[in-house]
């Protein structure tokens, strides 16, 4: 992709909240491949879908032929950087520091080729250059060339200033530790850009001063906008608050994709555009159908399809959404075992001995038993109104379980009324096994 080409498709998708000089960028980005960072700080052991948009920045640039740095903060996520914060973070030990690289360093390496012929990526710790600074060599070399004034000017320090909590002297110096980052990289990388969400301005600025005063040199900074949802609230936690991880044991594939699907008509193009990689004609054709048929929710399933593929992979994917699809009214019996695996952790389900398969008296007391009906009267109630499915077929009164209906001989799933759906799961009991055996 051209340089040029780049950053119009970077603002075709909304992608540019602030940038220094544009024309002296884009001079910068004809004359040659720039290196440009982001930071992620290790506040958590995972990263979540806010920080997508900032790493996929990255492989954007990377894809156009530009050196990116994913920098993990083993540094800065001792302090805690206040921006967008209302109350002081608590401070992590280095245990809980180790535990939290571990887990973000894999998944920044995931969505970045480190081995890309002519561009590789590069992944840096902060704490390589930071921990063996004493404090008063800091003063002396970073300090000096900052005023005060221009760090009180700053948004997330004024407002923490006049708010009764305050700002720790701790958290007031974080902007000097990221200033201090970008002016390393800049004399040890070459990287002349930092890039960064809009509540990062000052911090990157504050640094292209560092690198000016310091070394004569010049950079660049560019940001981007929050990810918000249509209320203004941060995006990256669900309708019901869980945030939206990016580790597979914090949140399962299925959920991630669960908590796309869920996205509101209002954000579904802002997403496309910002949060995948589909070209913006694409997203345009794609959003030009949704708003035909929005009850079809195209443009969510793409969403949730391509999200889930980037984090997770295509066969995560592809079982989450199958599995999501048979949830909300597919029909479970074209399933393959791997989707219904993935359905076993994720909706109630409930193990059963084989031997009650085949009996003309067992259904009612499996429901009972799995905690679809209170009780038996109301399981046949149920029965009369039509109002169960096994394996999404309408049963009636006196509906026996066969083995025969069993789903890759194992599994049958029960659905009461459109919304509630549970697994069964029948296998043989350890005595069964043993005769057989």
């Amino acid at each position: 992709m051209a340089p040029n080409a780049l950053l119009a498709d970077l603002e075709a998708r909304g992608l540019i909240h602030d940038s220094t000089d544009r024309a002296a960028l884009e001079a910068r980005l004809e004359a040659g491949p720039i290196t440009v960072y982001v930071g992620f700080d290790p506040t958590a052991p995972s990263l979540h879908a806010g920080n997508l948009l900032p790493l996929l920045m990255l492989k954007r640039f990377q894809d156009a032929g530009h050196r990116p740095i994913a920098l993990a903060g083993g540094a800065t996520g001792m302090v805690g950087d206040p921006s967008g914060r209302s109350d002081e973070r608590n401070l992590l030990d280095d245990d809980a520091l180790a535990r939290h690289l571990a887990g973000i360093v894999p998944q920044l390496r995931q969505f970045l080729d480190f081995d890309r012929p002519g561009n590789p990526a590069k992944l840096l710790d902060n704490r390589a250059w930071t921990v063996g600074v004493s404090y008063l060599s800091f003063l002396r070399d970073v300090g000096k060339f900052v005023t005060v004034n221009q760090m009180a000017s700053k948004d997330s320090v004024k407002n923490r200033m006049a708010s009764d909590q305050g700002i720790s002297y701790t958290e007031f110096s974080y902007m000097l530790l990221q200033a201090h980052d970008f002016a390393w990289l800049y004399e040890n990388e070459g990287c002349e850009m930092q890039m960064g969400g809009s509540d990062q301005w000052g911090n990157i600025v504050l640094g292209l001063d560092l690198i000016r005063r310091k070394t004569q040199g010049s950079g660049f900074a560019l940001t981007v906008p929050l990810l918000t949802k249509s209320d203004g609230t941060k995006y990256g936690k669900t309708a019901g608050g869980e945030t939206i991880w990016l580790d597979a044991e914090a949140m399962s594939p299925y959920r991630f994709y669960q908590a796309l699907i869920q996205t509101d008509d209002a954000e579904v193009r802002t997403l496309l555009l910002q949060l995948t990689l589909l070209p913006v004609e694409d997203v345009e054709t794609l959003v030009a159908d949704h708003l035909v048929a929005p009850h079809l929710r195209l443009g969510q399933r793409r969403l949730a399809t391509e999200l889930t593929t980037l984090v997770h992979g295509a066969s995560a994917a592809d079982a989450a959404g199958a599995a999501s699809d048979v949830v909300f009214g597919g029909d479970a019996r074209g399933l393959d075992a791997s989707t219904l695996a993935v359905l076993a952790h994720e909706i109630p389900t409930m193990a059963f001995d084989r031997a009650r398969l085949d009996d003309e008296g067992s259904l009612v007391p499996l429901l009972r038993e799995a905690g679809i009906v209170a009780s038996n009267g109301e399981a046949i109630r149920l029965l009369n109104q039509n109002g169960l499915s096994l394996n999404d077929s309408k049963v009636g009164p006196g509906a026996v379980i066969e083995r025969s209906m069993l789903l890759h001989d194992r599994y049958l799933l029960v659905r009461k009324g459109k919304k509630q759906v549970h697994l069964f799961e029948f296998s043989d009991s350890d005595e069964a096994r043993r005769e057989r055996g």
